[in-house]
Formats: C-alpha cells, sequence, structure tokens
C-alpha cells in the first residue's frame, strides 16, 4: 500500500500547512517514522522548528494516512473537538512560549515532551461554537498571509527593476565600462573584538554579522566596543557605507550586504563586516548593494572565499577585485529615486503586516479565553 510521506522541511511555519509531500511504500517508512492520519494535527517538538511555528493539519494524505519526521507530536481530535480548533490553540505564541520552558535535553537538540502536550489545557465549547470561532480565525489568518504574501512580492521588485535598468550584469547588454570594487571607492576593514578593549576609555556601538543582512539591518541589539580615537576615525560608519559580510559559516552568506542607514551615531564595525564606501560621483550606494546582492556578486563572493575551520571568509582585496559594471550616475540616480520610494511603502507594508499578524494572535487569544 502507498501513503504519503511528509518531512520536517515540508511544513510551512508561516502558512502552517504541507507545502509537498512524497509518496512512498509502507513498508518503507512504517518503521523509524512517525504515524498520522488524515485530520491529525502535526506539531515540531524539536528547537527551533518548535519555536518558529511548525504546525499544520494533515490532509489529502495518499489512502488517508502519512508517516513523517520523528521531530513531530500527532494529536488527534476527539469526537467533540475540531481538529482546527486544536491547530489554531497551538497556534498561539504564549502556548508555543509555555512549551519552550518545558523543554527537555542538551543544546540545540531540545525537544517539547509528550507529556507537555497532554497536559495542556484545551477550552471546549459545543462544536458549533467551535465552528463559528475557527472561521473568524481563519478569516484573519487569510489576512495575515495575504499581507505577508504581498511583502514576499514587493522584494522582487527591485531586482526587476534593477535588471530592467542596468540590464543583467554577467552578459551586460548595454555595453556599461567596467571596473573593480576598488577602483570606485574605498574599502576598510573592521576591529578585532576581544577583552583586551575594555580597558579603552573611548566606548562606540559597533555592527557585526548579526546586524548585516542582504539590503537590510537588524538593529534591535548593539554591542559596545572600546576603541582607541585612531581606531574610531578608520572604522566609523557615515550614511551611505555598504558592510559586506567578510565571514560566515554558510558560503551562500559570504558577501552578504546593507547599506548603513546612520540610524546610531558614532557607530563603528568589527573585522568580520567590511566596509565600502562609494565614490558618489562614480556609483551610488544603492546600485553597488543591489549589484553585490545580486547572483552575480553571490557567485563572485562565493568562488572568491576561503575556507578555514568550517568558517568561510573573503578578504578586503577580495572586495576590493570584484568586477562591477559601471552605468551613468544620472542612470544610477533614478534607480535611487525608485529605491527611495520602495522603501516608503515597505515600511508601510512591514506596519501593515504587524498590525495583520497582532489581530491575529489577539483573535487567538480572545477565542481560547472564550471557549
Amino acid at each position: 500500500m502507498l501513503c504519503s510521506f511528509v518531512p520536517m522541511e515540508c511544513v510551512d511555519e508561516i502558512q502552517g500547512s504541507i507545502t509537498h509531500s512524497y509518496v512512498r511504500s509502507v513498508n518503507e517508512v512504517s518503521k523509524g517514522y512517525t504515524y498520522f492520519t488524515d485530520g491529525d494535527v502535526l506539531f515540531a517538538k524539536i528547537t527551533p522548528c518548535m519555536e518558529n511555528g511548525k504546525c499544520t493539519i494533515a490532509n489529502n494524505l495518499k489512502n488517508g494516512i502519512g508517516f513523517g519526521s520523528t521531530e513531530f507530536h500527532v494529536i488527534r481530535a476527539g469526537k467533540d473537538t475540531l481538529p482546527k480548533w486544536v491547530f489554531y490553540f497551538l497556534r498561539q505564541d504564549h502556548i508555543r512560549k509555555s512549551l519552550q520552558r518545558r523543554m527537555t535535553g542538551s543544546a540545540g537538540q531540545q525537544r517539547v515532551p509528550k507529556e507537555a502536550i497532554a497536559e495542556l489545557l484545551l477550552p471546549l465549547p459545543p462544536l458549533s461554537e467551535q465552528k463559528r470561532m475557527v472561521a473568524v480565525l481563519e478569516k484573519a489568518d487569510r489576512l495575515r498571509r495575504l499581507r505577508r504574501y504581498a511583502l514576499e512580492l514587493s522584494d522582487t521588485f527591485l531586482q526587476s527593476v534593477f535588471l530592467d535598468m542596468f540590464g543583467d550584469p554577467v552578459t551586460n547588454p548595454k555595453g556599461w565600462d567596467k571596473a573593480f570594487i576598488g577602483e570606485v571607492g574605498e574599502i576598510q576593514g573592521g576591529l578585532q573584538v576581544s577583552t583586551q578593549r575594555n580597558k579603552y576609555t573611548l566606548k562606540a556601538p559597533y555592527l557585526r554579522v548579526a546586524n548585516v543582512y542582504r539590503d537590510r539591518l537588524e538593529l534591535s541589539e548593539v554591542k559596545i566596543i572600546g576603541l582607541t580615537e585612531n581606531e574610531y576615525q578608520r572604522v566609523r560608519l557615515e550614511q551611505g557605507d555598504i558592510l559586506i559580510i567578510e565571514g560566515h559559516g554558510n558560503s551562500a552568506e559570504i558577501g552578504r550586504c546593507a547599506i548603513w542607514n546612520g540610524s546610531i551615531g558614532r557607530c563603528v564595525h568589527q573585522n568580520h563586516l567590511i566596509r565600502f564606501r562609494p565614490n558618489q560621483d562614480l556609483v551610488l550606494s544603492e546600485f553597488v548593494s543591489r549589484y553585490i546582492n545580486s547572483h552575480t556578486g553571490r557567485k563572485y563572493f562565493q568562488e572568491a572565499s576561503n575556507t578555514t575551520s568550517g568558517l568561510n571568509t573573503i578578504s578586503t582585496s577580495v572586495v576590493a577585485e570584484c568586477p562591477i559594471p559601471i552605468p551613468p550616475i544620472t542612470v544610477q540616480r533614478k534607480y535611487q529615486t525608485v529605491v527611495h520610494a520602495y522603501k516608503q511603502i515597505h515600511i508601510q507594508q512591514n506596519e501593515s503586516l504587524r498590525q495583520a499578524e497582532h489581530l491575529f494572535q489577539c483573535l487567538l487569544h480572545e477565542s481560547f479565553s472564550l471557549g
């Protein structure tokens, strides 16, 4: 007999759905995998999948049965309980946080024990009331997902505009002049972090790898470093500087970059970030950043990186020798205008998503508080 096979990676934590599954024979997977049937709720037990919200309802399984990751808890609703009522109950942030506190095991391999799930108190109103509240939650969930989908679509917009205005960097169909990045701006390494720096009286906020992603900054946690005045002058950041990842365990993340927005005064950067300060008579930050983060830029830095003890690294000379097309500055300014307008829209979309997520969690809390 055939059945569906669902690995952990096939469960989407945002959509709360199974993105795809595989058809396997029951004999092939009946030993060593978790069994479930149509209507069962699958809940990830292992970190970080549990905290990220991997939870779904198994539906449309081959012959109504499935097997999957041993890291799933399987919850089967009783005759007086809707599977979607259980599913939405487990989607609550505070439920996952309470389960996180009960995890056992070593770091990186912590799991939610079965008894922690079994001891959760699930409100159980009549089926008619469950159906009514599930319908409301489905609408709020759909709005949340649509907001997120709109945000994901907008993320592809700038790349489309870039290709339309500048062409494919590989084939360079518009015949732009080319140069090395080191010829069109200043490149600077950062400060090495050590306990010895605690003795310096001069302190400054500094950016590290955890603060810099592709085309965005994450500034919720910015650390402080001790340094000399000469070091400060050498590695201080100016608005419009491009920060490039120098070292990462994942070779695909080498060279990822973002533009410094100047939101923190007197900020510097550590040595795992390389700073590029463009000569704005030749190139603009928005163009260079998008180029480095494009498929062409990623491929260059990935191939140019060295691997030592599991860490992939590039040097300032690798950055300097990265080839880049140089479109007319007037064309780059037009692209810059588009980027600035896009960022304003992106801020609004992020706020809309935040409100939709907040509404969804509020409705979840209200539904199960009243249930």
